[in-house]
């Protein structure tokens, strides 16, 4: 299909997309498990690409540059969130890269799997030059999203992190976890995933049905991210909480039904806490981040016929563990 996208406006940049991640989310937006999409639906919101053209205002790009777009590109600039760099629970509405009413073209916004996107340069990224450009996508939503409770919860040295999951934001949430030097334990529901948590430096991974192996993670962690995207009973991993811990959920955004102990919660005073991304600012910071400790996401390429393909091998857990699609081959080819 053809996308009409909107004309140049003075702060405007065309970027011509190179690569696009994909993400679980795209999965359940694709299937309407939050909400019925607007048809037709552009899904794609770990965008890099090259910058092709900017409006007569532009002062952070020029032709040629690189750029990234990540799950947000628009808001008020106004309200309290929006003046505080958190751009992405703006109170006057977040426009999301894909599938949320465009308020300056009017109709709904397309994302990243597609030739090219224009956006405002405040919610343009600045790529490095020199950063690997098809790893560097999947930052943009798998790296904020894991970064930014790293940052809040100013996880140091001291701390282990547990991290639910190891996929697409999980194995970014290892990386970016022990480059703040904690210590990390993995929790997965995949066998064949146990050496790979090692690989990646985890100090310990755990089976979840391994009851003697959960038990022995008792009050072990001081932070715990939760990557997985479905709702998953939480107690067990309350369990591995220290006192005053946190269980923060990064992955399901729908219901969660956490099953939780109100008397554990009491007399520990565990937490269950979520996140959603990050502000412009902080995206801006976890890819330089990324680029100057050369943390890279793990991807698999594809190209854009095999997007379908790469859909049943997310649900089936069958990557390792992003995949990018190539859009920048198929140009080069044509």
């Amino acid at each position: 299909m053809t996308i009409q996208r909107r004309a140049l406006g003075p702060k405007d940049v065309h970027i011509d997309i190179l690569y696009c991640g994909i993400c679980h989310s795209d999965i359940h937006a694709v299937r309407g498990d939050w909400r019925v999409p607007d048809l037709p639906i552009v899904p794609g919101h770990e965008i890099v690409g090259r910058v092709v053209a900017v409006g007569s205002a532009v002062t952070k790009f020029r032709p040629g540059d690189i750029a990234g777009v990540g799950c947000m590109v628009d808001s008020c600039g106004e309200c309290e969130n929006c003046l505080a760099d958190r751009e992405q629970i703006c109170l006057n509405g977040t426009t999301f890269t894909y599938g949320a009413p465009d308020k300056i073209s009017g109709g709904q916004t397309y994302g990243g799997y597609a030739d090219s996107i224009v956006v405002t340069e405040r919610f343009a990224i600045r790529i490095p030059p020199g950063m690997d450009l098809a790893s560097t996508a999947p930052i943009l939503c798998a790296g904020i999203t894991t970064f930014s409770p790293l940052r809040h919860w100013q996880v140091t040295p001291a701390f282990r992190v547990g991290v639910v999951g190891l996929g697409g934001l999980g194995h970014m949430a290892v990386k970016l976890a022990l480059a703040h030097q904690a210590q990390v334990t993995v929790f997965t529901t995949s066998p064949g995933k146990i050496a790979d948590a090692r690989r990646l430096g985890a100090s310990e991974a755990v089976l979840w049905s391994d009851a003697q192996g959960m038990s022995r993670q008792a009050n072990s962690c001081d932070l715990i991210i939760a990557t997985v995207p479905e709702g998953f009973s939480m107690q067990p991993f309350f369990n591995a909480l220290k006192n005053d811990g946190t269980l923060v959920n990064v992955g399901a955004l729908g219901s969660l039904n956490p099953d939780l102990s109100g008397m554990l919660l009491a007399f520990s005073r565990k937490k269950l806490s979520g996140s959603m991304i990050g502000g412009i600012a902080e995206t801006q910071q976890v890819v330089d981040y990324c680029f100057a400790r050369n943390i890279r996401p793990e991807v698999e390429l594809i190209r854009p016929d095999q997007i379908q393909a790469a859909y049943r091998r997310v649900l089936d857990k069958d990557v390792r563990y992003r995949f990018v699609i190539d859009f920048a081959s198929a140009k080069r080819a044509a």
